[in-house]
């Protein structure tokens, strides 16, 4: 028997389709050999194996006998009869019901068998591959269908206050497509030690631009608490720093990661025992943090907001309100936009100022009218000395300020009068001019333990946020803008997305992609 297309092909194990109409293929059985059904292909070997002297598969067994064949269940009742031909045939010849021709018929129970694993199984019958990787916990897996799109701003002791294995995609992250696989081998971490917070990352690259978080770390550490007026970190300050530190080292030492970045920061920076103390560090948890100057650290906060930067936006003011220190960029983008935002930073300074150092020098306690403008002069002159050309502002939409510290957040947070912080709420959202000093004048009336009692703000912070504030309104005051984006990301999305640009991954994962397209 010739194959009407190609010819004859050699057998694989199965039934054979010699009982199947001339012309009719199976759109479900087409397989890629030479555009050829594998039914007929199946047949034509039959008769290969006889011509060309090679016992051919019997038929019968000893007793006379039809040997038996492996079944073959089709979607509709279209099985396969023990004699080799079609059921759908068979009806067609005899008028008798589809399931009348395999003995048993076809009882509910299999319907519903077929029903249940029908989405675990592909055209021809194989199981798909799971869309998630085998070293993922099945509780990460929960964790990430449930909330997707969502990481803790801090993850206190470890344990997430109660958001525990959320994951975060926002920006330059995201979550996969469907289908699409983050790579295991590619785990990158990045560690951020400030002034105030210790923060970690553990991410895998997604689709270009973008990666899928594993875990976080986040915990108010306060590591610069005494440094203005002593100019060392002191004791308690290095143990709860360390402390942190230590889970951050259980969490890197549990994964297999590809590449890693740790810095330290401001407080490091200006402590005179700061090498000291990342010596201890490296003695105590294993982990070498590197200072970064404070160039590095304003280009890391560019390239962790980037994807907040619209395509028509033509310049932007970007600043990091940290807790020893803040980092201000000005970014002016032309016609030709580059793949790295930070590229576009055409002038940037770094205030020797943050939430912790303001706060100590004024009193973030009590803060009275009177004395959070005196915070604001005090910034204002710092920025008198940056001497950085005016923007132009040819239409409306073409400049606008980009925050991202715990300032911002919190007065987003208080914006949305959010029961719990919800970064999904925060992270990306328009802020108008209005809007922020609206916001400044609520957290400036309220009391210490009001504003400690407000869930977005909580005790820990209560003390910084009207320094931040101030810091902000500076900031406001020399960029007058009409609205401001709030970015719950900055340093430690910075250096991941670093990192992943400088392997190339996106680049071989594009061409991973375009291998299984053709």
């Amino acid at each position: 028997m010739e194959d009407p297309e190609g010819g004859a092909k050699p057998q694989f194990d199965g039934a054979s389709a010699a009982g199947r109409r001339d012309g009719k293929k199976s759109r479900r059985r087409k397989g890629k050999r030479g555009g050829q059904t594998r039914s007929a292909a199946q047949a034509a070997s039959h008769e290969l194996s006889g011509s060309a002297g090679q016992p051919a598969r019997p038929m019968e067994d000893a007793a006379g006998h039809p040997a038996r064949k492996r079944k073959r269940r089709r979607r509709g009742g279209q099985g396969i009869s023990q004699d080799g031909s079609l059921q759908t045939q068979a009806m067609e010849q005899t008028g008798a019901p589809a399931n009348a021709a395999r003995p048993g018929g076809d009882s509910a129970s299999s319907r519903r068998n077929r029903r249940k694993h029908r989405g675990k199984r592909g055209l021809q019958g194989r199981p798909l591959t799971s869309a998630k990787p085998s070293h993922v916990p099945a509780q990460e897996s929960r964790a990430e269908e449930t909330a997707r799109n969502a990481v803790p701003r801090e993850i206190q002791n470890g344990a997430g206050a109660g958001r525990k294995g959320r994951q975060e995609s926002h920006g330059h992250l995201g979550d996969r497509p469907a289908g699409e696989h983050a790579w295991p081998e590619e785990l990158y971490a990045a560690l951020d030690l400030g002034t105030n917070n210790c923060r970690l990352l553990i991410a895998q690259p997604t689709r270009p631009g973008q990666f899928r978080v594993v875990d976080a770390f986040s915990r108010i550490v306060r590591l610069g608490e005494g440094l203005a007026a002593s100019g060392r970190l002191s004791d308690e300050a290095m143990e709860r720093a360390i402390e942190a530190l230590r889970i951050c080292a259980g969490k890197l030492r549990s994964r297999e990661i590809r590449r890693m970045r740790l810095i330290a920061t401001e407080a490091c920076r200006q402590a005179i025992n700061g090498a000291e103390f990342l010596g201890r560090v490296v003695a105590e948890t294993g982990l070498e943090l590197e200072i970064i100057d404070r160039e590095t650290e304003a280009r890391l906060a560019v390239s962790g907001c980037s994807s907040l930067v619209g395509r028509e936006t033509r310049s932007v003011v970007l600043f990091d309100i940290g807790g020893g220190s803040s980092e201000i960029a000005v970014i002016r983008i032309g016609d030709n936009r580059f793949s790295r935002l930070a590229n576009h930073i055409t002038h940037w300074t770094s205030l020797p100022v943050g939430v912790v150092t303001l706060s100590e020098r004024h009193g973030g306690r009590d803060v009275t009218p009177d004395v959070f403008e005196g915070m604001v002069r005090e910034v204002e002159s710092m920025l008198g000395r940056f001497h950085c050309p005016e923007i132009e502002i040819a239409e409306t939409g073409d400049f606008h300020l980009i925050g991202t510290s715990g300032t911002v957040t919190t007065l987003a947070g208080v914006h949305l009068d959010l029961p719990r912080y919800d970064r999904r709420r925060v992270d990306g959202i328009w802020l108008s001019d209005d809007e922020v000093s609206a916001m400044q004048a609520k957290l400036l009336s309220w009391d210490f333990e009001s504003r400690a009692a407000n869930p977005c703000i909580g005790p820990d912070r209560a003390d910084l946020v009207l320094a931040g504030c101030a810091i902000l309104e500076a900031i406001r005051r020399r960029w007058p803008s009409p609205r401001m984006r709030v970015a719950d990301r900055g340093l430690r999305e910075g250096l991941l997305t670093d990192m992943m640009a400088d392997d190339g991954v996106w680049r071989r994962h594009r061409n991973r992609r375009g291998q299984r397209a053709r």
